[in-house]
Formats: structure tokens, C-alpha cells, sequence
């Protein structure tokens, strides 16, 4: 099988910056799908930056980010925001004994 001419032969992670060859990193759709290709653009991750993230079900997660535009103010004020935002919608966070 030929590789596409369209795909370059190096990528960035997004996580930690590194160029990585395409063989070696993990495609990552923001959007939690990733099976749907049609006119799509993945950002990439390193194979090492890829087995740290969680791989939980993220269901209303990255919603829920674009919704209260991450990256957009301070880290401080977005994890305010971010708290005070789950807390309504799912109630507070308590620990089992």
C-alpha cells in the first residue's frame, strides 16, 4: 500500500511539543471522534504523552471545555469557572470513606 502524498512524514504532540515521526504518535480528535474521517484534521500526540492521559470515557468533557473557552483566561479563573460550572450541573464532588 502507497502512503497518502497529502500526510507529512513528521508531527507535533501537542501535549509536550516534541516532533515525532507519524509511525509514532497517536492521532487525538478533540471532538472524541475520531472514526468520523470526512474532512477531519487530527492533532497528534507522542507515543509517551498518548499512555499518560486518562482513557476514560470523556462523555460532555470537551463540550463542556469549548463551552467555558479553555485557553482563553488565566488558569485560575478558568478552574473557577470549570468547579463552580460541574458542581451545578452534577453536584460536589465527595469522597467515600
Amino acid at each position: 500500500m502507497w502512503p497518502s502524498r497529502n500526510r507529512t512524514e513528521t508531527v507535533t504532540c501537542l501535549a509536550c511539543g516534541s516532533e515525532v515521526t507519524r509511525s509514532k504518535a497517536r492521532e487525538y480528535d478533540k471532538y472524541g471522534d475520531r472514526w468520523d474521517r470526512e474532512n477531519k484534521e487530527f492533532e497528534h500526540l507522542c507515543k509517551s504523552c498518548h499512555g499518560d492521559l486518562c482513557h476514560h470515557p470523556r462523555d460532555e468533557l470537551e463540550e463542556l471545555l469549548v463551552e467555558l473557552d479553555a485557553g482563553e483566561e488565566s488558569q485560575t479563573a478558568f478552574l473557577a469557572g470549570y468547579l463552580a460550572t460541574v458542581e451545578e450541573r452534577y453536584g460536589t464532588l465527595e469522597e467515600e470513606s
